[in-house]
């Protein structure tokens, strides 16, 4: 073969595995998550891609909007328990790999959030202060959770509050109380480390030097 049809053929390869298998992929993929939810109301904006492994648990319905752009890269699910439930993602957003989305109320995540591996949105905490009942018998509480646009969480992050606006959430964090805008937050639970946003704006009881 000469040098010229390899590379047409090392080019076509690339089309197909990284372009125009992907796209088709995605577009089937969205096809069959519907299907298989006839009872829910599921909706993708314009170039919104569904990597491998996208599914959703709607059993009893519920609402799933993702807006234009946004890339769920490989292994997210998105469980709902009931009906009522509904989660909103933005557009731009990107959701890398085994994100889970668990939702009884509403989470909303905003415009051009990045989501990092493994990470965990849920908006209910599990009930355990009744030592009469077993932990499984006590059920939850519940309170809808948004994250503002332009958050950045990273990797094996756990969510149980909500993020402001442009927050960036480090590795590993447990979040389990809001977290203001333009704030990086990191730990076991989450605390405020660096403001990063407009003087005057500082988070209540902030005494970084906000620059």
């Amino acid at each position: 073969m000469s040098a010229d049809l390899r590379g047409r053929a090392s080019r076509l390869s690339v089309e197909l595995q990284y372009r125009a298998g992907p796209k088709l992929a995605s577009a089937l993929r969205k096809r069959w998550v519907k299907l298989r939810n006839p009872q829910a109301t599921i909706r993708f904006g314009p170039g919104c891609h569904l990597g491998p492994g996208f599914s959703l648990h709607m059993p009893y319905g519920g609402t799933f909007l993702a807006g234009a752009g946004t890339e769920f890269r490989r292994g997210f699910r998105a469980e709902f328990a009931g009906g009522d439930a509904i989660v909103r993602i933005g557009e731009g957003c990107y959701l890398t790999y085994d994100v889970i989305v668990a939702c009884s109320t509403s989470i909303d995540i905003g415009d051009r959030v990045g989501i990092g591996q493994a990470s965990f949105v849920v908006d209910g905490n599990h009930r355990y202060r009744d030592r009469t009942r077993t932990f499984l018998e006590q059920g939850y509480d519940y309170r809808p959770l948004r994250i503002g646009s332009d958050a950045q969480l990273h990797s094996k992050v756990t969510v149980m509050a909500d993020i402001g606006e442009r927050a960036i959430i480090g590795a590993n964090a447990v979040v389990t109380r809001p977290v203001p805008p333009f704030t990086v937050s990191a730990g076991v639970p989450a605390r405020t480390i660096d403001y990063y946003g407009p003087p005057g704006s500082e988070p209540e009881g902030w005494e970084g030097s906000g620059g």
